[in-house]
């Protein structure tokens, strides 16, 4: 599923994207802009009703707090993905992550984090950034269950 997410709705641009979401985000749309990325695109999420009014498959969410929002979504839209999906994305370009050579990983990271995540660094070719499997990624983990998603 591929969504347009409206600009007040970072945050939840974001964890669409860490649960492996086809999320396109930008913090301003110009006149056209939407109307351009919905060619192609499932759904536009927007908090804005005048907005919602324009497009075809719109979601309007109620919600301020990004885990209510994941609810409202869920109740419209088959966003449960399969764990597998996850943190297969950029959480800034939304680009898929790639596999990198150990030589190139090994240059970009901590030393620390190489040699204790070697197999599982993914690097986005977008905007170079590295991913890997630290506490931040648990704790994101944490609140997805809390949320209701996986496991």
């Amino acid at each position: 599923m591929k969504l347009v997410v409206d600009s007040m709705l970072g945050k939840l641009a974001k964890w669409l994207r860490v649960m492996g979401h086809d999320t396109h985000y930008q913090s301003f749309y110009g006149p056209g802009d939407i109307e351009l990325l919905m060619k192609g695109r499932s759904y536009f999420l927007t908090r804005n009703r005048t907005r919602s009014g324009h497009y075809h498959h719109v979601v309007l969410l109620h919600s301020n707090k990004v885990e209510k929002q994941l609810a409202e979504l869920k109740k419209n839209l088959p966003i449960q993905s399969p764990r597998s999906n996850w943190f297969t994305r950029c959480l800034i370009c939304n680009t898929l992550l790639e596999e990198k050579k150990k030589e190139e990983v090994q240059e970009n990271v901590p030393e620390y984090v190489f040699y204790h995540n070697i197999t599982t660094i993914k690097a986005c070719h977008e905007c170079g950034r590295y991913y890997w499997p630290g506490s931040h990624r648990s704790r994101m983990l944490v609140k997805l269950k809390e949320w209701g998603f996986g496991f």
